[in-house]
């Protein structure tokens, strides 16, 4: 296919799967049924950590997890006592548990006694972490770096020092930085822009994408989700990843 139909293909599709009536039977679904920015934040971070497998599995076990929270992921992060944390004991999804979850429910209640939003443990402070690669490893570093870290917790939040291509990580950066008027993305971070996202590489994203010819590096790391995105990026250099939305859909709804 040449250049020109495989954008306008791309963009039909983004037209096609970037709207509302797509969300009830996606984990973005999650962080929707929220308004307050800090309950959009964490209720979106654990739908995008817990994203793999069935995608009804996934959205089950998020709305149990966040009834564990009361439906307030913000006020109960916030607020819970240590006897409020027997609740969550037994939690499961696939191999991330309770051991998991636990540490980082302690993590997030130190870090948002501090701060206003999580989008601080990406960028830093003052916006000193500039590029996505760099952003996605200052995250990890933040999240485990606390000594009560579990070492099993650390493979459930990728980076790309262990090159990771972070399919979760950049769909959840995804949600929460594109703003368009699709209905799906919140765009309720504004210290990165929307070009500086990379594309979450799923499976169905991969396949699709090879097959168009826009990834030729062999296997899914890193550097392949970045040529990916490079390539996404000579269609609309101001917001690449909303191609997502079409390579996901080609590869799900259409089996292409």
């Amino acid at each position: 296919m040449s250049f020109a139909s495989i954008k306008a293909l791309l963009d039909d599709r983004v037209e096609q799967y970037n709207k509302p009536v797509f969300i009830p039977n996606d984990p973005v679904s999650i962080p929707h049924r929220f308004t307050k920015k800090q309950d959009i934040e964490i209720s979106g971070f654990f739908a995008a950590i817990l994203a793999w497998g069935q995608r009804k599995t996934i959205i089950n076990n998020c709305l149990k997890l966040m009834d564990l929270m009361d439906n307030a992921p913000h006020d109960f992060i916030l607020n819970h006592q240590e006897q409020d944390l027997q609740r969550f004991l037994g939690f499961k999804h696939r191999t991330f548990n309770d051991t998991d979850l636990l540490y980082l429910l302690f993590f997030f209640q130190l870090y948002y006694q501090q701060h206003e939003s999580l989008e601080i443990a990406f960028t830093g402070e003052h916006n000193e972490v500039k590029t996505q690669k760099e952003r996605l490893e200052h995250f990890h570093n933040t999240v485990f770096s606390l000594e009560e870290a579990p070492h099993r917790t650390r493979k459930h939040i990728s980076t790309p020092a262990r090159k990771s291509a972070c399919k979760r990580l950049n769909m959840y950066l995804r949600w929460m930085v594109r703003s368009d008027n699709g209905g799906v993305d919140f765009g309720i971070w504004n210290t990165m822009k929307m070009s500086d996202l990379v594309c979450p590489c799923d499976v169905h994203v991969e396949r699709v994408a090879r097959r168009l010819g826009l990834i030729t590096r062999k296997g899914m790391d890193w550097m392949t989700a970045e040529e990916l995105t490079e390539h996404l990026r000579t269609f609309d250099p101001a917001d690449p990843v909303k191609y997502d939305f079409a390579l996901f859909g080609l590869g799900v709804e259409e089996k292409f």
